[in-house]
């Protein structure tokens, strides 16, 4: 089969044959048709089959089906082979632009039919809109020609080799390609034709390509048409029909541009779109307009020359069963999600998603960095050598990326950047696409991180550089040296907008420290945001031994190379369900800012062009988290960038009971994404009046003795709990140790981290070290009064002099049931704890504890780095409710600032704790967990926790952070946990 026109899987360049310039995906009225459903398939494990299945008479009867779109890993529960996931490496070796002759290469046919009246066509086009990676195409047995470049649009002309009636389409996939060694971004390598394919009739005076570009002034809007047509099919009509606009260009030569007045702007907040058309005798484009000016003026950068805060997350389209198929109603949902959660921009990391995706930006409102689709990060390993971004005989294929992408997408509003890829180094080959960019559109800027030193993009960008590092970056005084640049280097840089491309890793549990970032984009106007790594995990829907399903990720399919479960890096788990972490971003990042100041409430909108008179504010007061008056609260429009104060009603505060007020910005009617009543900011004043705490009533004459006695409702023997309220219940049991989370597990870089951490380790790797998932208790005494046990251990890990003192004192205080815990570490301890707690068993005898209803902070999980999106109140929740199905077991479900805690075994409540404040007026927090920190530790996906027979309550005086070490800054110093003494009292009552 081969040709001249058959591309070797080394071969780098970006297509062969009768490939078509690049142009916009356009809505046309030209005849088409879509060639998705069932094709027919063949894997082969090498690049070399000869047959030529592509001919006409070939007989494909004994090969499989499969559907296109897909991804052929996907299909046939494993018969064409396994996903395979990489961050950083190559899975195969680095010899570019060679791959290995092991390459699973498939083969697809299809027969489509062609109607007679396209035989008027001017030519007939076929259209393929992702396939990865090399691919051939034959029609009919003739060769059309070859192209890479997976996410992107390649079109070709097979109007020679088509005919009125049955035709036949041949594709051979190759998985491996010289093109591979430019797409390490950090995702499943998912083989296949996994976008539409499309059969397209050109018509004779039809429309190739349109560009309308827009701005806006002021009320007025232009409009720059770019037609691209042959002069024979003049006159070409553009119409606007809402704004008046009807408009004929005879010949090329009269195409000008169009300025309308009465235009309202396209923004993200407010995306208004105009419909538009423009036509031909024989064809017309529907398009719609958005009319914005995108500038960077300064350190600036503006659209509708207003600063633009991005409130961003890095999406990669996935999906846990069709990997990267489009799913319009998935994707629909997805970005209506995203704008729920107060998200406001989206960084198509790192390749252009499918094009229906950025119609939907453009209608429901996201500044987009559209990126290109490159990344080369696997060379990073080799200091970048070979890198093909500085390999002069690569420059075709990188500027070819480049246009395809910027040509396909062009039209659309919501794109405000065109970013040329992702961790590529750095070369003159992503220069020379930067310079390709800027000849080709004037109205974006150019981003790419890797130009450290700012030579060729117009935005200085950075991934999870620090809060630190990040506010020199911002501040106008600060001399600093920047990353990788000299100081004119970095003086420069200072003269750009700042983004953070990526920052806060939310993989696992975590991250923590959003509001620090959002503080410094507050105060310095140079700082424009930045994108969450990332939306949403990858996980790949499976089945474990047992028939359980779950989602794995690396390594779960015996991948030769893997990068483990970081492909788990989502504020979106892979079903769909938010993480707690995107309620804190939500509440980091809301467009309305409230402070409450004694009667007055001063109401900041902090939205780039929108006024609130789509909001409704409401309040509410609360005695111990009961609702006692609500109503709503007048508040006069505020203009973006605008404060007003408003008075706040009397509150009623109640002498024995906290008083909260609670303040919420909502929906005053339903929008394309969200109910009317939806809230997107809230704030809480606490209005309690102060009491003091009781007391700790000393005890006296404590006596030696065995510790076998009752207390109220508590049953002791040898000095330990066996019983409380007539089940069965031990404890306290000092726990210091937390099934680590993602962050925990990260080794530390040695920059800017927290109290004794050692460079290339993990906080989890020294608290194993130093025993804090193993300790073991010695009992040194046991005193009693009348009313009153005492007890006295010595924890400690086995082969460590290091220990902790933990006192316990149980006590009738006016007949209800106080537990005191004292705890008291030794001299020598070198790290941080991830916890300061005690635990207690509650097995399920006749009625297992299988829930909680509290007043503290919630409803959901709360760490010390994030606590935005808790409020006050009372919650309940079953036990399975108050954890996350992390894809990874790992700390979950901690709820702080703890008053009272109730435990339920379905309806009925079996114990109620008070939790007491300190001397310093801390609350502890607590969890509850069907398994223990270190049964969860020990598992790699929530399948492998097994069924339980135990409910194990944790109450903590104290939980390390979050950060964001796996892959930004560690746990900020305010917030880490370091070996300390603390104190626990609660009371305990029967339920």
């Amino acid at each position: 089969m081969p040709s001249e026109l058959s591309p070797h899987v080394s071969d780098i360049a970006p297509g062969r044959g009768a490939l078509r310039p690049a142009r916009s995906w356009l809505h046309s009225d030209a005849p088409s048709r879509s060639l998705n459903g069932t094709w027919r398939f063949r894997l082969s494990p090498t690049a070399s089959v000869t047959e030529d299945f592509a001919a006409d008479a070939f007989v494909d009867d004994g090969w499989d089906s499969i559907p296109v779109p897909s991804h052929w890993v996907l299909e046939g529960d494993g018969a064409y082979g396994r996903p395979i996931y990489t961050n950083i490496q190559f899975p195969f070796p680095i010899d570019p632009p060679h791959v290995p002759d092991e390459n699973p290469t498939g083969d697809y046919r299809r027969h489509f039919d062609v109607p007679a009246d396209w035989s008027d066509a001017e030519r007939v086009v076929l259209r393929f809109d992702g396939v990865e990676s090399l691919f051939r195409v034959w029609v009919n047995g003739v060769e059309i020609g070859s192209a890479s470049g997976s996410r992107l649009a390649h079109e070709f002309d097979v109007t020679s080799a088509v005919r009125t009636g049955d035709n036949v389409v041949a594709v051979r996939v190759h998985q491996w390609s010289a093109a591979s060694y430019v797409e390490d971004q950090d995702q499943w390598w998912l083989p296949g034709i996994f976008r539409d394919v499309t059969l397209i009739a050109r018509p004779a005076g039809g429309i190739e390509d349109v560009w309308l570009r827009t701005g806006f002034d002021h009320g007025r809007g232009r409009v720059e048409a770019e037609i691209t047509a042959d002069a024979a099919a003049f006159p070409v009509t553009l119409r606007i029909p809402e704004l008046g606009v009807e408009h004929v260009w005879a010949t090329p030569s009269d195409v000008a541009p169009v300025d309308v007045t009465g235009v309202e702007p396209w923004s993200a907040e407010r995306p208004r779109l105009y419909d538009a058309t423009v036509s031909t005798v024989s064809e017309s484009i529907a398009l719609r307009v958005g009319f914005r000016t995108v500038e960077i003026r300064g350190d600036r950068f503006l659209v509708n020359g207003s600063r633009v805060v991005f409130h961003g997350v890095n999406r990669h389209e996935t999906h846990p069963e069709r990997g990267r198929v489009f799913d319009e109603e998935h994707a629909r949902e997805d970005l209506a999600r995203m704008k729920r959660f107060n998200v406001n921009a989206i960084r198509t990391s790192h390749y252009p998603p499918h094009p229906r995706l950025l119609d939907l930006a453009d209608e429901l409102g996201f500044w987009v960095v559209l990126e290109c689709d490159l990344e080369t990060h696997g060379f990073e390993k080799l200091d970048w050598a070979g890198n093909p971004s500085d390999d002069p005989a690569w420059r075709d294929a990188f500027l070819d990326r480049i246009r395809r992408t910027v040509e396909r997408d062009k039209n659309h509003p919501s794109i405000v950047i065109w970013s040329l890829g992702n961790e590529s180094g750095t070369g003159g080959n992503l220069a020379a696409m930067s310079a390709w960019v800027h000849a080709r559109d004037t109205g974006r800027p150019v981003h790419y991180e890797g130009d450290y030193t700012g030579e060729y993009t117009d935005i200085y960008s950075r991934m999870y550089a620090s809060v630190p590092e990040t506010e020199q970056i911002g501040a106008d005084g600060a001399r600093s040296a920047l990353l990788n640049c000299t100081p004119a280097q970095s003086a420069r840089q200072r003269t750009k907008p700042f983004l953070l491309c990526e920052y806060a890793h939310a993989m696992g549990n975590g991250p923590g420290a959003f509001d620090q970032y959002e503080a410094l984009v507050r105060q310095y106007p140079r700082l424009h945001g930045g994108f969450v790594w990332e939306w949403r995990d990858h996980g790949i829907l499976a089945t474990a031994p047992d028939g359980t399903p779950y989602y794995a990720y690396g390594g779960d399919f015996g991948e030769v190379v893997h990068d483990g479960n970081f492909v788990m890096d989502g504020m979106l788990l892979s079903n769909d369900v938010p993480t707690p972490s995107l309620h804190e971003y939500k509440a980091v990042v809301q467009p309305v800012e409230f402070v409450l100041d004694g009667g007055k409430v001063a109401v900041t909108n902090l939205r780039h062009s929108a006024d609130t008179s789509d909001l409704r504010f409401r309040w509410r007061v609360e005695h111990d988290g009961l609702p006692v008056a609500s109503g709503d609260l007048e508040i006069p429009v505020v203009a973006a960038g605008e404060s007003q104060r408003a008075s706040l009603p009397p509150i009623a505060i109640a002498p024995d009971a906290e008083t909260w007020l609670t303040i919420d910005a909502t929906l005053a009617a339903p929008t394309p994404w969200a109910p009317e009543g939806h809230v997107i900011a809230t704030a809480q004043l606490d209005c309690s009046a102060r009491r003091p705490v009781p007391a700790v009533r000393p005890q006296a004459e404590w006596r030696p003795g065995d510790g076998t006695l009752s207390l109220g409702i508590a049953e002791f023997a040898g000095g330990s709990l066996v019983r409380l309220a007539g089940r069965a219940v031990t404890g306290p049991r000092l726990e210091l140790f937390r099934a680590p989370t993602d962050n925990d597990e990260s080794p530390s870089d040695g920059i800017e981290e927290s109290d004794n951490s050692i460079a290339g380790v993990s906080s989890a790797d020294l608290w194993r070290r130093d025993g804090l998932d193993r300790l073991t208790t010695r009992r040194v005494s046991v005193e009693h009064t009348p009313d009153a046990l005492r007890t006295l251990d010595k924890v400690s890990a086995a082969d460590s002099a290091l220990s902790v003192m933990v006192e316990s004192v149980w006590s009738l205080v006016d007949g209800e049931l106080e537990l005191r815990v004292e705890i008291e570490p030794s001299r020598g301890w070198q790290t941080v704890w991830p916890r300061i707690g005690v635990r207690f068993e509650l097995p399920d005898g006749a009625a297992p504890v299988d829930g909680a209803q509290w007043f503290g902070l919630g409803p959901l999980e709360t760490y010390p780095d994030s606590l935005r999106a808790a409020r006050t109140g009372r919650f309940s929740a079953t036990v399975h409710d108050l954890s996350v199905d992390y894809a990874r077991p790992q700390e979950t479900g901690h709820r702080s600032e703890l008053r009272r805690l109730t435990l339920t075994s379905g309806s009925t409540e079996v114990l109620r704790i008070e939790a007491l404040p300190d001397t310093r007026g801390r609350r502890p927090g607590f969890t509850l967990s069907r398994h223990t920190p270190q049964q969860i530790a020990r598992a790699a996906h929530p399948f492998e926790l097994g069924d339980s027979t135990t409910s194990h309550l944790i109450v903590d005086a104290a939980q390390h952070g979050l950060g964001s070490r796996t892959c930004g800054p560690d746990v900020w110093p305010e917030f880490a946990l370091r070996p300390e003494s603390r104190t626990i009292r609660l009371r305990i009552s029967a339920g």
